[in-house]
């Protein structure tokens, strides 16, 4: 609730009232009151509808933001992916198959992929997976890559990044069948993200999980001013182009950008994916604006057990004073980009099995 809505019930009585006398004076304070007073309890209990009706957001305080709930509305969207594989299932014998490549022994990619795993398990979809050693050679690796794209059983295939340097990603990536580019970044997939009129086979995911945790609590795009902090081809590229394709106005602030403030405090909408800890701050943000922190930064913090902390782009207690909605980090965006990709998968899965669109 915003207490400051309780003025939309006063008149202007400023310079009108002078000549009355002092008891209609206090006749009038007092009706003020009473109807400021009702004003904030209803916006209060209206605040309070709103989150019984939308459970997955909730308050800190009742002039803070709601926190979008990620990981809630990630398990929300993994369980209904695991329903539709059983229906899938049930009718064809068929189940989609996701295939994780991985090149060398970084321990973060290797995490990364457990984690891939262990989702599409949870859901039923089948995971095929190469673990190759950091020496494979360019021609090597794009031969697996093909034998994904001839086996009729996988219906995507992600290839974990970084790869050794002297592998061209570009190539490889470029290697990947366009019905099973899960990731969402073939150049025929941008290009039709770009275009009026088209739509892609998939999104990249973590910019796709961003518009559905915004649609999901109940955030109005259509006719917003939208601005995306970052102009990256993971995530501020396509998102830009994905809130444009909601019927959004969209501003992209990079670093060459004059007066980022000035530019974000006229959003409605910011997705902040710039990669810098905490760099928007509270006073960036208009009253009343939907925040995503796509941010993941590393900052020291000796409280911590591992002597640092996770914090997003976006000053989170400054901003959540002043926006109606707010991710927090971490257990904001991160948990929707695996969600994302077991529906693109699942989308794949099903156009080749079912022949559906």
């Amino acid at each position: 609730g915003e207490k400051s809505s309780a003025l939309l019930f006063r008149d202007d009585f400023d310079g009108k009232e002078e000549e009355e006398d002092e008891d209609e004076e206090e006749d009038k304070e007092e009706e003020e009151m009473v109807l400021k007073k009702a004003a904030t309890s209803l916006l209060q209990a209206l605040g309070k509808a709103a989150r019984r009706a939308i459970p997955f957001v909730s308050s800190s305080d009742d002039d803070d933001a709601k926190i979008i709930d990620g990981k809630r509305i990630a398990a929300d969207i993994r369980a209904e992916i695991k329903d539709e594989v059983e229906r899938l299932k049930a009718k064809t014998g068929k189940v989609p198959g996701l295939a994780v490549v991985i090149v060398g022994e970084r321990k973060d990619s290797q995490t990364y992929v457990r984690m891939k795993r262990k989702a599409c398990d949870e859901v039923g979809i089948h995971s095929f997976h190469s673990e190759l050693p950091e020496t494979i050679s360019e021609k090597e690796l794009i031969d697996v890559v093909k034998g994904y794209n001839d086996n009729p059983d996988c219906h995507g295939i992600l290839v974990q990044l970084p790869l050794p340097k002297h592998i061209d990603e570009e190539k490889v990536l470029g290697v990947i069948s366009l019905e099973k580019d899960v990731d969402g970044f073939h150049p025929l997939n941008i290009g039709m993200l770009a275009m009026k009129g088209h739509e892609p086979l998939f999104m990249p995911c973590t910019p796709k999980g961003s518009i559905v945790l915004l649609e999901r609590s109940g955030v109005e795009l259509k006719g917003k001013n939208a601005v995306v902090v970052g102009r990256s081809n993971i995530v501020g590229m396509p998102a830009s182009m994905m809130l444009n394709k909601k019927d959004c106005t969209v501003t992209v602030v990079h670093s060459r950008t004059k007066n980022p403030k000035e530019i974000c405090r006229r959003a409605d909408v910011v997705i902040a994916a710039a990669g810098s800890a905490k760099m928007i701050k509270g006073d960036w943000i208009k009253k009343g604006a939907a925040v995503i922190d796509v941010g993941t930064n590393s900052v020291e913090d000796k409280s911590k057990k591992s002597g640092y902390a996770l914090v997003g782009d976006v000053d989170f207690n400054e901003a959540k004073k002043r926006a109606s909605f707010i991710t927090p980090v971490p257990g904001g965006v991160g948990p929707m980009t695996i969600a994302m990709l077991l529906q693109n998968c699942l989308d794949g899965g099903k156009r080749a099995i079912e022949g559906t669109k």
